[in-house]
């Protein structure tokens, strides 16, 4: 079929609407053309559309509905419906098949006016019920490993959707979202009616083999329950959007307890996507939306993380879409979120110890009036601070998910430890050096004594410090610059920089190993191969520039060691001890430290809750606090005990009592 802008006045219809016809390659047709005269558009609280249209030929209009079955089926005649309608519905949805209704009926009036001013409630009514279309949307191929991979990961993987709940459950448990020997519980809330309380009721849904290879889902409303070892996290919820609703209204302190292990929302509307996402977040879950409809606009903008499949309406409110149109971006997204997020707080960490390193440093020579030369400050920060800080965050994200996210704050204990143990580990080295190289028989503080320096520099392969001319007459180079001190400090300080980035680029689990950023791993040995060539090096232009004095060998060794083993005993207290999670799990456990999100408060609650999950009953909304429900209608003041009387007054929390 195909939109046309025929010759209107052919088929005697007005030209101000839209005329569909058969498509050029369309053999044969029963009607020549057909007129849209009116639309009534789809809405998901309505779960329907309409249209009046008129036949090619004909002078009377015609009314055509298509929406969800068990919506559609409320407007059509009783007598037109079928009596097994039930019974086919439900064997095609628990196939997996999305289905659609489909209604009609003739309008007597004749003239178009008449059609322009007729109200919805007048079309949609009174309806002949058509048939079913069925519709087959195969799981698409990346679905299930990523949903695999999510569940490796322990992330919470939820189903909503706006189809039947059947088959929402079906396609669940095809692409194992529910897996198997899972229980599936299908919870059911009503509105209260005149004297009939909100109710609840909850009905365990079961797995019957009918041939081979058929499966059927079926809900029990025998007394089966939950075995006892399946409760915990082997159940999942599954609701529609107005049980949802109800129980949002009239269960309020029950929803925190579904949500926990609610794992399919079927025929919920935008506004009940949105409601869900938010109530999620109040668990302190950190809530990642994805879709790709216009009726996912409200979710995706309210997600912590929303990403579009399509570049349409959805890709407006949501701050990352999609290339392909399937979930594999979503592990991909988390992937490189948390390695960008672990990227940046080595970055932080990295500079906040390369100022502290300086800060020590510095603090030493400044105490008997001395400080670094300015091309040593300038190797640092240019050539090795600068350089790897460009570098450092270019290490992509591990290929596979790890089952734990990364520390998501700057304050937590391990990277704080990490700080403050390399600032420890600093000091002492740094320190010990500075007052270990006063105690070597050739020291002397050359800006105090500067004949005793000149008396003994014959001792050195060089001297850098002194520019002898013609004369015989000697310049020394400032004293403040021109030390054993700061020409001991200095190659400690510089390999502890470039040690320290190493430490704090860690790969696994969150990052890939640091040699796969090539250009970050060049600088580092570059840096570190200069600072050594330095350090070993005689050429008298080197140590002039660099404002050095010529010391023994054997000290340049003792140096080059000192900063190894401060190295070595920084990467293993990083790698095994601060970076080995469950070591930090054992703390937190020995010293009673525990998790203060709500949804882990409510896992502990409700694992130590025998009667959890409740399974074939319904319960009912009251408002006394020892959970018994008044029915007005039924018991005069006299009969109510005073007891009840008094707790009718209270303005209490929802409560709820169960009837088996």
């Amino acid at each position: 079929m195909e939109d046309c802008d025929a010759d209107y006045c052919t088929f005697g219809m007005p030209g101000s609407h839209i005329i569909i016809k058969p498509g050029p390659k369309a053999s044969w047709s029963p009607v020549e053309a057909i007129a849209i005269l009116r639309q009534f558009p789809f809405s998901s609280s309505l779960q329907r559309m309409s249209v009046v249209a008129q036949v090619a030929g004909e002078d009377h209009f015609h009314v055509y509905m298509k929406g969800a079955p068990e919506m559609l089926a409320k407007f059509c005649k009783s007598e037109t419906v079928p009596k097994n309608f039930p019974q086919e519905l439900r064997k095609y949805t628990i196939q997996g098949f999305r289905v659609i209704a489909f209604a009609h009926k003739g309008l007597k009036m004749k003239k178009l006016s008449e059609v322009e001013n007729l109200a919805r409630e007048k079309v949609e009514s009174d309806l002949t019920f058509l048939g079913l279309l069925i519709m087959e949307n195969r799981l698409k191929k990346e679905s299930k490993p990523v949903l695999k991979e999510l569940h490796e990961a322990c992330i919470r993987t939820v189903m909503i959707t706006g189809d039947n709940l059947q088959t929402a459950i079906t396609v669940a448990k095809n692409s194992e979202m529910i897996p198997g020997g899972s229980q599936v519980i299908l919870v059911e809330a009503n509105e209260p009616e005149d004297f009939v309380p909100a109710s609840v009721t909850w009905q365990l849904v079961e797995n019957q083999e009918n041939g081979p290879e058929k499966n059927e889902t079926c809900v029990n409303i025998g007394n089966s329950s939950v075995p006892d070892g399946a409760r915990g996290s082997c159940y999942h919820f599954a609701m529609s959007g107005k049980s949802y609703q109800v129980i949002f209204q009239h269960f309020n302190s029950l929803l925190p307890k579904i949500l926990l292990n609610g794992t399919i929302f079927a025929r919920m509307s935008p506004g009940q996507k949105s409601s869900l996402i938010e109530e999620f977040q109040k668990l302190n879950y950190y809530v990642g939306m994805c879709g790709d409809g216009a009726n996912d606009c409200g979710a995706l903008k309210m997600a912590h993380a929303g990403i579009s499949l399509s570049e349409q309406e959805a890709s407006v409110a949501s701050p990352f879409t999609s290339k392909i149109a399937n979930i594999a971006c979503v592990p991909h997204l988390i992937r490189e979120g948390r390695a960008a997020l672990v990227s940046s707080f080595g970055v932080f960490k990295y500079l906040t110890m390369y100022g502290i390193i300086q800060l020590i440093g510095t603090s030493l020579l400044y105490w008997q009036l001395q400080l670094f030369g300015n091309y040593q400050y300038l190797m640092q920060d240019v050539a090795i601070t600068l350089m790897v800080c460009l570098t450092m965050s270019s290490t992509h994200a591990y290929p596979k998910l790890a089952p734990y996210r990364p520390a998501g704050q700057l304050l937590s204990p391990p990277l704080l430890l990490s700080v403050f143990l390399n600032t420890c580990f600093t000091c002492i080295v740094q320190i010990c050096a500075f007052l270990y190289v006063k105690k070597q028989p050739w020291y002397c503080e050359v800006y105090r004594y500067s004949e005793c320096f000149l008396d003994n520099q014959s001792n050195f392969s060089m001297n850098m410090s002194l520019e002898r001319n013609g004369t015989e007459n000697t310049t020394l180079i400032p004293g403040s610059v021109l030390s054993f001190e700061s020409t001991t400090l200095w190659p400690l300080t510089t390999i502890n920089c470039i040690t320290a980035a190493f430490i704090f680029s860690k790969g696994k689990p969150f990052r890939k190993p640091i040699y796969t950023n090539y250009i970050f791993s060049f600088l580092l040995i570059s840096a570190l191969g200069l600072t050594v060539f330095i350090l070993f090096s005689d050429f008298q232009d080197i140590y002039r520039g660099m404002e050095f004095i010529p010391t023994l060998t054997s000290w340049r060794v003792s140096i080059l060691v000192a900063a190894l083993t401060q190295f070595c005993v920084a990467f293993l207290i990083e790698d095994f001890i601060l970076q080995n999670r469950k070591l930090w799990l054992w703390i937190k456990k020995e010293f009673g430290f525990y998790s203060k999100s709500q949804y882990r408060h409510w896992q502990k609650t409700l694992a130590e809750d025998s009667t959890w999950p409740p399974t074939n009953r319904t319960d009912y909304s009251g408002d006394g606090e020892n959970g018994f429900y008044i029915n007005r209608g039924y018991e005069s003041p006299e009969q109510i005990p005073k007891a009840k009387l008094e707790l009718e007054g209270q303005t209490t929390e929802q409560h709820f009592w169960t009837r088996l």
